[in-house]
């Protein structure tokens, strides 16, 4: 059996969420702290300002009789109210339940119910509107507040000057004092496939070692500023909220509008950005596209550019010195594309980290060459969003790097990944069976992944357990691969793979919209999905992608046939996750005649 595991240093870190402000206040006092669109400018909070909000807004759920241990929901954006709500939430003694601001009234009424929650902070009137179409079966919840002004609903500005006015600073401090490590921090809700989704606890411990682990590998520098558009009630997002107050890093909360990530990180330009693989896979495929019309002499100028970059920085990496047949093409390349992928992200990244779903390692080495060093990781929800990660330091492309400190991994026999440290969590919220199913006898968390350990301790993530297709001829397939290497195409938005107990696997296939419609425009065709789904030269533009893609597998592993779907999957539709994976039960049963039909085309 596989192992690998690296230790843990002790770091002074806040040894619970309820002291983390006011620390970083004394810590860190003046410091920028956060960033924020308002309009068209950023306005910014100092970490004293931001000790002073976190202050009066526990002050004032004290003061309106919440209770220590009670659960508060936070349904909103990404914004830096969503931070402000959840630090004064953990100063009052409770417990923070994050809410995605895509569920739909039902999925709110589970997470909101399920976890009894006493109040909830929504973001505005549409957010507000899911929880009172619910409101009668929200026994429990007692109090709701209001981030901008809506009917129904008790401001923030209220709650914060009711916390002013009333609030008993000293029953405050006795809150933070009486919080303990083992104390539930926050729950979070997973993603449910097959049921409703199971509340994760993750406590004040778990959450501290995020901040220790982070410190240790030095993923946040005391100067960095962090740009953030992740979804903040997914746990990537938290590992942010929770390292840079500690190091006195600067948080950018995004504008609110997907479309602005990319002018915004240029605008900003930050020097830490944590993100999903699909940020990247526009940046890649916008770079490749420059080359629809190229020569086969420049194509193959622009591989062998990237080939330079790659042995240049891995001899900066190591300290060597670049031999003058690399130094001149290399800067040659600088000039010519390199510099300009740079200052899309800004010109200051010092390193991203990309997780949640898998990524190419294709476009890690296009970065890479770029000098744009993003770091695949890998984690999970039970395990506050650590398990490996590679660093600038230890860094192996095509593994998500080595155990983090504190972690212990193994592979079991059937190939499952195992995990156990200070960061694995505690249960599933009011589900003990669930919580005994995740663990073995011995303890190890089964995180439901599969992978391997190469002797270095790096782990690579070969599939998720419940994803393994397995055709009629009994062959083993690992969805994942296939489909994000076709997911490397700039027209091919999701793809998606079918085949269990089938002949051979085939393809659903989703066109991006942000690159197909300008092509359309341009090419006198209809600037619609469903007509362009039917459309011969794009069909032969999607065949050509799967032939490429399919030429990396072995043929029983390949891809036969494909179908383009009307439409993108969504969020809305239930199809993604807030972080855009694909939930795969969820397609497979709301297209199983979609799936099927490509076997009757024989």
């Amino acid at each position: 059996m596989q192992s690998a595991s690296t230790g843990l240093s002790t770091s002074a870190v806040a040894e619970t969420a309820a002291v983390a402000a006011p620390l970083a206040a004394e810590r860190h006092g003046d410091t920028t702290a956060v960033r924020y669109k308002r309009g068209d400018d950023w306005g910014t909070a100092t970490f004293t300002e931001v000790g002073r909000i976190v202050d009066e807004v526990a002050l004032g759920l004290i003061a309106s009789g919440i209770e220590p241990g009670d659960r508060v929901c936070i349904l909103a954006e990404t914004r830096v109210d969503w931070t402000y709500a959840s630090l004064a939430v953990s100063s009052a003694g409770c417990v923070v339940v994050p809410v995605y601001p895509t569920n739909s009234p039902e999925e709110c009424r589970w997470v909101v119910g399920n976890s009894g929650a006493k109040a909830i902070f929504c973001e505005d009137a549409g957010q507000l509107e899911k929880i009172m179409a619910v409101r009668d079966a929200l026994t429990e919840l007692e109090t709701i507040v209001s981030m901008e002004p809506a009917d129904g609903a008790m401001p923030v500005s209220e709650l914060r000057e009711r916390g002013s006015s009333h609030g008993d600073p000293a029953e405050l401090e006795r809150r933070r004092e009486g919080v303990s490590p083992d104390d539930p921090c926050t729950i979070i809700y997973t993603s449910g496939t097959t049921g409703p989704p199971k509340g994760t606890v993750l406590t004040h411990a778990n959450c501290a070692s995020v901040g220790a682990i982070c410190e240790e590998l030095g993923f946040v520098s005391d100067d960095d500023v962090a740009y953030l558009y992740l979804p903040l009630a997914h746990v990537f997002a938290l590992q942010v909220q929770l390292a840079a107050p500690e190091r006195g890093a600067e948080i950018i909360y995004f504008g609110g509008n997907t479309r602005a990530i990319v002018p915004e990180l240029a605008e900003t330009k930050p020097t830490y950005f944590p993100s999903v693989p699909r940020i990247f896979e526009k940046v890649y495929g916008f770079a490749n596209a420059q080359l629809e019309n190229a020569s086969e002499e420049e194509r193959a100028g622009f591989r062998a550019a990237i080939e330079v970059g790659v042995k240049v920085h891995d001899l900066e990496r190591a300290g060597e010195p670049v031999p003058d047949e690399l130094r001149a093409p290399f800067e040659a390349a600088d000039e010519q594309i390199f510099k300009n992928v740079r200052a899309i992200f800004g010109g200051r990244l010092r390193q991203a980290v990309s997780g949640a779903a898998p990524i190419a390692d294709e476009i890690l080495e296009f970065f890479y060459a770029c000098g744009v060093l993003v770091l695949e990781g890998w984690g999970l929800t039970e395990t506050t969003g650590l398990g490996a990660v590679n660093t600038r330091e230890h860094l192996r492309i095509g593994t998500v790097g080595r155990p983090v400190p504190g972690a212990e991994i193994r592979i079991a026999d059937d190939g499952e990944i195992l995990m156990r440290g200070p960061h694995v969590f505690k249960e599933y919220w009011r589900n003990p069976e669930a919580t005994r199913e995740a663990f073995t006898e011995d303890g190890w968390f089964m995180t439901g992944d599969l992978g391997a350990l190469d002797d270095d301790g790096y782990l690579s993530i070969t599939g998720r357990k419940k994803d393994i297709i397995i055709t009629a001829g009994g062959k083993n397939l690992t969805p994942a691969n296939l489909e994000n290497d076709l997911k490397q195409s700039r027209w091919i938005s999701q793809a998606v793979m079918y085949g269990d107990r089938r002949p051979y696997p085939v393809a659903m296939i989703t066109l991006d919209p942000e690159e197909i419609l300008p092509w359309a425009k341009e090419h006198g065709r209809p600037e619609d999905l469903a007509a362009l789904a039917e459309d011969d030269e794009v069909r032969e533009m999607i065949e050509a992608e799967l032939e490429r893609a399919n030429r990396k597998y072995a043929r029983v592993e390949q891809v036969k046939r494909f179908a383009i779907l009307d439409r993108d999957l969504s969020q809305d539709e239930g199809e993604l996750t807030p972080t855009l994976k694909v939930k795969r039960n969820v397609v497979y049963d709301r297209h199983r005649d979609f799936f099927e039909s490509l076997y009757a085309r024989e």
